[in-house]
């Protein structure tokens, strides 16, 4: 069994990578894993073990048609991760998340229609369907993004319907609620504010802090994309939630508590331009037809994720800070 999984070094996709490699999901033991991964400044060689001898790692770019064409053929499933994810930088230059997140997707799910390839998962964000007040999305929620970002992963969500739609490609979609956990990059709320407590510094909050998000453990999330990968119904879609909703100043106090550090650690900045107020999915189609629910208790996962941020601080400050890490 071989697997191609794209955005292979970042924080969820280098997750998932881990764990096949552990044999952690059925059916999928021994499996031979490529792993693509542009090593964008996301994109962090050292996530993935060095050496292991299951393990591919091929450096590309998911837009290079002729490197897809080239490294697709015999693989027998496909899990797509690669993209561009973080909303501040959308705003900056939205142009290289509708490079990525849409015509990157169009090329991949091309090159894996034509090589024949047997199953693609295609991993979204709950995102795409922008902002609610009351209530949970379920999967026929219209589509309603109001970031750069959540449009371009809604457009590539689109694609890949079309591809299953108009092609016959074996493809699910999946989209998940805000991950947390290692080896997340620390431009991310958990990350940044969990190193800058460690260097006594200020966490910046965002507004008044009232926004509120659901919050789910990146293992869980991944396990979660192994059950869609089995046995998801072909074109479907899948929310994939924590059932863990906070508000970010309710984050913010926890990690403050948990450092032992007081209020005045805590800095009020500017918020966001089109800041989501609240997310809130219905993940009871994954639950009731592939028997999905989360392992991870809230409190023990952002107890484990500070306390993994306390005990590899060389991981975080060469990725904080910009040094060169697993780049070549």
């Amino acid at each position: 069994m071989r697997i191609l999984v794209t955005g292979a070094a970042g924080f969820i996709g280098s997750h998932f990578v881990r764990s096949l490699l552990a044999n952690e999901y059925a059916g999928w033991e021994d499996a031979q894993v490529t792993a693509l991964d542009k090593l964008t400044y996301a994109g962090n060689r050292e996530n993935l073990p060095a050496s292991h001898p299951r393990l591919v790692f091929v450096r590309g770019d998911i837009c290079d048609r002729d490197l897809l064409r080239e490294l697709m053929p015999g693989h027998d499933a496909l899990v797509h991760f690669a993209a561009e994810t973080h909303v501040d930088r959308s705003l900056e230059g939205p142009g290289e998340f509708f490079r990525t997140n849409v015509l990157g997707t169009q090329t991949l799910l091309e090159a894996a229609k034509d090589s024949g390839v047997g199953r693609v998962v295609h991993v979204s964000t709950d995102e795409v369907y922008g902002s609610i007040a009351e209530g949970s999305w379920t999967e026929q929620r219209p589509l309603e993004p109001n970031s750069p970002y959540a449009a371009s992963k809604a457009s590539s969500d689109l694609v890949a319907r079309a591809y299953w739609r108009t092609y016959g490609l074996n493809l699910s979609v999946t989209r998940c609620s805000n991950n947390y956990g290692p080896y997340q990059h620390p431009e991310k709320l958990f990350p940044l504010f969990i190193t800058n407590l460690l260097e006594g510094k200020q966490v910046p909050l965002y507004g008044d802090g009232r926004n509120i998000r659901e919050w789910l453990h990146v293992d869980d999330h991944c396990r979660a994309i192994h059950l869609v990968l089995d046995h998801g119904r072909v074109g479907e879609i899948y929310n994939v939630g924590g059932g863990n909703e906070r508000t970010n100043l309710a984050i913010t106090e926890r990690l403050l508590e948990l450092h032992g550090a007081g209020r005045e650690m805590l800095r009020y900045v500017e918020d966001r331009k089109g800041h989501d107020l609240r997310y809130s999915i219905d993940d009871s189609k994954i639950r009731e037809e592939l028997g999905y629910a989360p392992r991870i208790a809230f409190e023990d996962g952002l107890a484990a994720t500070v306390a993994w941020y306390r005990d590899n601080p060389d991981w975080w400050k060469a990725v904080k800070y910009g040094a060169s890490r697993g780049t070549n």
